[in-house]
């Protein structure tokens, strides 16, 4: 095995527990290695630190796996990770009578960086972030296979993540032979997502407690959920009694199967899905309704505006406008909830730019609640970059 030595004052974050080991964190690799080999990793004087798969071509060279010298990412190895996350949950609760959908694994959370991997009833959806786990990606899905029994496995890779880490990725099933659309349960809300759809692993499980949340807060009240994929969001709020409830997304795919899934819940005629613009929509709702706002509640959840630290600076511009815009389309006193799942922006400057957008159109805000990602998305104590979700709860009025 190659070793990676770093350079002095680079060891403490990856001793502390950090996963990830940085380019300009290394002194020289001694010894031979390609992209996707197992290599090691030690501290200037030859400390051992930890172990994974190396990605040359990368800004992060190598995501630690193993604290543990003379491992092998064998079989085994990768059974007793999956063991392990599964323990986890069902710590928590999951899968339970309610719910069969839920994240199986959370990457650097479980253990597993580069390895991601939700369960959607019988099916599976997993994406391998790293051409290490990409080049192991068999071994993966048959120690799979064996373990849960799933009635196929699909490859739902990022095309963009597959060219950075110098691999083709495409959609593919890599396990059973039919596309048939993933069936599962969330709260006793059962979804039909298709094979084809198009975000991340098929949906949206980070989002399980604020989906949970709104649909307390929804009795009685309009409701508006901007940027609402297939609307899971928005069938929660109609369970919870809310009068009415408008679901709006640009995808045309997105809101058929949201309608889809909402009556088969037996709620389609209590939520209208629109397509629109997010933004287009919460300035046609100011306008309408006037400078008081409209709606008791809106959910606005943008994509990732800031995939990376560089991006930030021009996506805090953004969530600052978005930040404004909801507050306009929230009556006086209502309920506005912002969210990001950028990772670069974290809880403190998500709180900043909701003020400055507030300001900006004569409103204040007060954060009642905040709201983060489940128990199924872990985050190791030493990795803040793992806690990408944030969701906040917030009062709009006048000033």
């Amino acid at each position: 095995m190659a070793t990676l030595r770093l350079r002095r004052g680079h060891v403490q974050p990856v001793w502390t527990g950090h996963p990830w080991v940085y380019a300009q964190a290394v002194e020289r690799l001694e010894g031979e290695a390609t992209a996707g080999d197992l290599v090691q990793v030690v501290d200037p004087t030859g400390n051992f630190l930890g172990a994974g798969f190396y990605s040359p071509a990368s800004a992060i060279v190598v995501r630690i796996l193993t604290r543990s010298p003379n491992v092998e990412m064998d079989r085994a190895w990768f059974q007793s990770r999956f063991e392990r996350a599964l323990a986890h949950r069902q710590a928590f609760g999951l899968p339970n009578e309610a719910t069969n959908g839920y994240r199986l694994v959370h990457a650097e959370g479980d253990g597993l960086p580069g390895l991601i991997i939700d369960r959607l009833g019988d099916a599976l959806s997993v994406q391998f972030l790293t051409l290490g786990m990409k080049l192991r990606s068999e071994l993966i899905v048959n120690t799979l296979v064996e373990l849960l029994g799933p009635r196929v496995v699909v490859d739902r890779t990022p095309a963009q993540v597959g060219a950075l880490e110098g691999f083709s990725a495409t959609r593919a099933v890599l396990f059973g032979n039919d596309e048939q659309p993933f069936r599962f349960s969330e709260r006793a809300l059962h979804y039909e997502v298709p094979f084809d759809i198009g975000q991340k692993t098929g949906f949206y499980f980070d989002q399980r407690a604020l989906r949970e949340r709104v649909e307390q807060l929804a009795k009685g009240k309009r409701v508006l959920d901007v940027c609402s994929f297939i609307g899971p969001v928005a069938m929660a709020a109609a369970r919870g009694g809310a009068t009415e409830v408008v679901a709006v997304d640009e995808s045309p795919k997105a809101l058929e199967v949201g309608a889809a899934c909402a009556a088969l819940n037996g709620l389609g005629d209590k939520i209208e899905f629109v397509r629109r613009d997010a933004r287009k929509m919460l300035d046609e709702v100011s306008a309408r309704e006037g400078s008081g706002g409209g709606y008791d509640l809106v959910v606005l959840d943008p994509p990732r505006l800031s995939p990376t630290r560089a991006a930030r600076d021009k996506a805090l511009t953004m969530y600052q406008s978005y930040a404004a815009a909801g507050c306009q389309a929230t009556r006086d006193g209502g309920l506005l909830v912002f969210c990001s799942c950028s990772a670069a922006v974290d809880l403190q400057l998500l709180t900043r730019v909701l003020a400055q957008g507030a300001a900006r159109v004569g409103k204040d805000a007060v954060v009642l609640e905040r709201v983060l990602q489940g128990a199924d998305h872990p985050v190791p104590a030493a990795f803040p970059e793992g806690l990408y979700l944030k969701a906040l709860i917030v009062r709009v009025s006048k000033r």
